[in-house]
């Protein structure tokens, strides 16, 4: 099979042929028809995350199966799915009290010993697997408890995005935050995942929901998924506007990109009570905090990793939004392109001026 294979750090992806090993007993084998471009993966490929070389990236795809182990029990040959990094072993503490999303997945890995499940084609050297998945390939090999059986009328260029973009922001929404009708959001940052916070705030009823990004274009899709007002967050007042707007902060305010100022803005958005979510990766060393008086006011300060999901029954339900026309993924997705132009989308991704790309493999 054809994938994207990042040999070292900083520099660009090598369309390489792998091998892909067989099913075990948990595994299932998907081929994989649409693969979005998220920011986490540019995190691994610049170093700003580490991971063991070579590997293959990619975490937000959706496929169909093409082969199961013997033990697997959730989905069939077939089936369209939908796949996600928080793959959850299901019997954890985070697992058994509803935690999933914490689940470190310790059990849905191959270990010692056991052959890997990507090699290289021309010697069998180990390629190693990213966050689970590696769906920047045609192919997938992942545990049962990482994907997800969807409703087959489903284009699967839309759900891809699902997996990761808007697992994150909606499960921000309706999982993390549980905002109510009539309440007020402030989204800082508007990629994929802050256009998914925003689409998902207006299906829960939020009153005011707030878009603050730099880039005009993004405040743009930020209004047409379901702002009510925006600002730029480079502005000196930004918190300001956002306080007046809402005669004296937000209840939610959400970090949706990663920087530290993203991060203090959504903290200086906040009403008295109101909770500051961070989701973007920020540098590993980096440090978020509420002063004395931020804590004093009641305000609350969280992370909420892949929006705190419920995977097995949140993917099926935002499949549903979308086919009721709810959830307006058409937005999201900027394009579609070839695995051969992956490089050149993230460079797109790196200026910074549209939404998600999607990779569409051939049939």
């Amino acid at each position: 099979m054809k994938a994207a294979v990042l040999e070292k750090a900083g520099t660009p992806l090598v369309i390489e042929t792998l091998s892909i090993s067989r099913p075990g007993p948990h595994e299932v084998l998907i081929r994989t028809h649409a693969c979005g471009l998220c920011h986490s993966d540019l995190h691994f490929i610049e170093g700003s995350y580490p991971h063991p070389m070579p590997c293959v990236g990619g975490h937000e795809a959706a496929g169909v199966v093409e082969e199961v182990g013997s033990e697997v029990r959730t989905v069939k040959k077939g089936d369209h799915v939908v796949t996600c990094l928080s793959a959850f072993c299901g019997h954890c503490e985070f697992c058994v009290t509803g935690r999933m999303a914490l689940c470190l997945g310790a059990d849905t890995r191959r270990g010692p010993g056991q052959p890997p499940r990507l090699t290289r084609s021309s010697d069998g050297a180990l390629v190693n697997q990213m966050l689970n998945l590696s769906a920047f390939a045609e192919m997938m090999l992942i545990h049962e408890h990482a994907c997800v059986a969807i409703n087959r009328d489903m284009p699967l260029d839309r759900a891809a995005v699902i997996g990761c973009a808007v697992t994150t922001g909606a499960g921000t929404i309706f999982n993390a935050c549980k905002v109510t009708p009539g309440e007020t959001v402030a989204v800082i940052g508007c990629g994929g995942v802050g256009l998914a916070t925003i689409n998902a705030a207006r299906i829960a009823g939020a009153g005011r929901i707030i878009a603050a990004d730099p880039i005009a274009e993004k405040r743009e899709l930020a209004m047409k998924l379901g702002a009510t007002d925006v600002v730029d967050a480079m502005a000196p007042d930004a918190a300001q506007q956002i306080l007046d707007l809402t005669k004296g902060g937000v209840d939610y305010a959400i970090e949706a990109v990663g920087r530290p100022a993203s991060a203090s803005l959504a903290v200086a958005s906040l009403r008295r009570g109101g909770t500051a979510t961070i989701l973007g990766m920020m540098p590993l060393a980096e440090r978020v905090s509420l002063s004395a008086i931020d804590l004093l006011s009641g305000k609350k300060l969280q992370g909420a990793i892949m929006g705190m999901n419920r995977f097995p029954v949140d993917l099926p339900r935002l499949v549903d939004f979308y086919m009721r026309g709810l959830l307006d993924l058409d937005t999201i997705i900027a394009e579609r392109i070839p695995l051969s132009e992956i490089n050149a989308g993230f460079d797109k991704m790196k200026a910074g001026h549209s939404a998600r790309s999607v990779i569409v493999f051939d049939q």
